[in-house]
């Protein structure tokens, strides 16, 4: 009898640890195993194993969002600090990660062109052939993060935003050092916050970009944490929920983009303003020359009388 009791609640433990075997940073994860452990899958039978005590890395989400892309599975992916900073607008790609989750200094994207790559994985070069050296990962040492919140009922104060956000980033985002939080600024005519987070140029123990990925997946599609719960700082009692956020990144070394990574729009743009100011000193021409002839007609009539 005694037997059979332990075997019941052997049974109800092993039970009971399979159901909190779960990993709360990382949605799509599966998890099992005495001790437990998770793994997200990143390609056909291809296991990422994940530490699920903090947040995953971003070249890790990245793998794992293009492998249920090609799946079929849902994703529902969907101003500078300085003139330097630059934002990411090539969008999710397949990367090529290290064993730690760092990003490889040189990405491919499984095709002939080939570019350089910072830290947070966001091109810093032009795309060329596959002989371009990318000889180290340059690192991120600066984050600006451009929030739009939706409309709150009563109007709230700047100090206790500042004390709100830093709150709810250290909190959601796996305990983030919040005195890496420079400055917050808000201007509650637009609804917009910006926050910078910045650490010591050379310092390789914290990572700014983790945080700032799992936040813009906060804001702009769904969360990628177990919980659905939003970035939403409370503040003065009312949450702040955020409807846009922009992210510019700034690297310990300015980026190398030419005018080869003009995009249509921007190149279209310079052709019109360029047509105009052609158009504009053709017609002072003309206007002028016509100035000219009137006059000279004018003085022909005034020596004939």
């Amino acid at each position: 009898m005694n037997a059979w009791i332990f075997v019941v609640l052997a049974a109800l433990a092993a039970g009971a640890s399979a159901q909190s075997c779960s990993c709360e940073t990382m949605k799509w994860a599966t998890c099992d195993g005495n001790p437990c452990t998770c793994y997200v899958l990143v390609g056909n039978n291809e296991r990422q194993n994940l530490n699920c005590s903090t947040m995953v890395p971003k070249c890790f989400l990245m793998k794992a969002e293009m492998y249920r892309a090609r799946k079929g599975l849902d994703t529902r992916s969907g101003g500078k600090p300085v003139e330097s900073a630059f934002v990411d607008n090539d969008g999710i790609y397949d990367p090529e990660c290290e064993s730690d989750g760092k990003f490889k200094a040189k990405q491919c994207n499984n095709t002939e062109e080939c570019w350089c790559v910072n830290s947070a994985g966001v091109r810093r070069t032009d795309k060329e052939d596959k002989n371009i050296k990318c000889e180290k990962l340059v690192e991120t040492y600066w984050v600006r993060l451009q929030l739009t919140h939706k409309k709150l009922s009563t109007p709230v104060k700047n100090t206790d935003i500042k004390t709100a956000i830093a709150d709810a980033i250290n909190k959601r985002y796996g305990g983030f050092n919040s005195a890496l939080i420079e400055k917050v600024e808000y201007i509650p005519d637009e609804r917009l916050v910006l926050v910078d987070v910045k650490k010591t140029i050379g310092d390789r123990q914290n990572d700014l970009t983790q945080m700032a990925y799992y936040m813009e997946k906060d804001v702009k599609v769904l969360p990628l944490f177990k919980s659905q719960d939003k970035f939403a700082p409370v503040v003065e009692g009312q949450k702040m929920e955020m409807e846009n956020i922009l992210v510019y990144y700034v690297d310990e070394e300015a980026p190398t983009f030419t005018m080869k990574n003009l995009t249509g729009g921007i190149i279209a743009v310079i052709v019109v303003v360029v047509l105009a100011v052609i158009a504009g000193l053709l017609i002072v021409f003309f206007a002028t020359r016509r100035n000219r002839k009137y006059n000279k007609a004018q003085q022909r009539e005034m020596d004939n009388m």
